[in-house]
């Protein structure tokens, strides 16, 4: 898997049109939420992906700047493949998307609005709820918060 991390200006048209594909796929047609994926945010935010030895895309995020979604830096729309679910890329992922988050940028805390099935999945990344459940286009979530611990 070959990762990459690029703002908004940097993405090429194909890279862009392989994440929005994927979020529409994924968010839009697979778990049956009609919304508009394409809200903006992307503009203030990194992408972090994930590509296969052919080139294809095969896991997706966004990273948001505090002050877009949250008062804090956020992370969202995390995408994996179907094909290329149960290898442990949402978790790679997500680990790179913590590390750029707290070292590359200098962040302390880190929010996410999480579908509510997927919490442990967060917990065990050291996240921690902050909201109890609540529906976000039919579908239940909760608020979910990282901070960097002090050594």
């Amino acid at each position: 898997m070959q990762w990459k991390i690029k703002p908004f200006e940097e993405l090429s048209a194909s890279e862009l049109y392989d994440i929005l594909w994927q979020r529409c796929s994924i968010f839009v047609v697979e778990q049956s939420c009609p919304y508009p994926d394409i809200d903006g945010a992307d503009r203030q935010a990194w992408q972090l992906f994930g590509c296969d030895e052919e080139g294809r895309l095969a896991a997706s995020m966004r990273i948001l700047k505090p002050g877009v979604t949250y008062d804090a830096l956020a992370l969202g729309r995390v995408a994996v493949a179907p094909e290329c679910r149960g290898h442990g890329y949402a978790r790679e992922m997500m680990e790179r998307a913590i590390d750029f988050a707290l070292n590359d940028l200098g962040e302390n805390t880190i929010k996410i609005g999480a579908q509510d099935y997927l919490t442990g999945f967060y917990e065990s990344l050291g996240f921690r709820r902050i909201s109890e459940v609540y529906l976000e286009d039919g579908i239940p979530h909760v608020d979910m918060v990282y901070i960097r611990e002090e050594n």
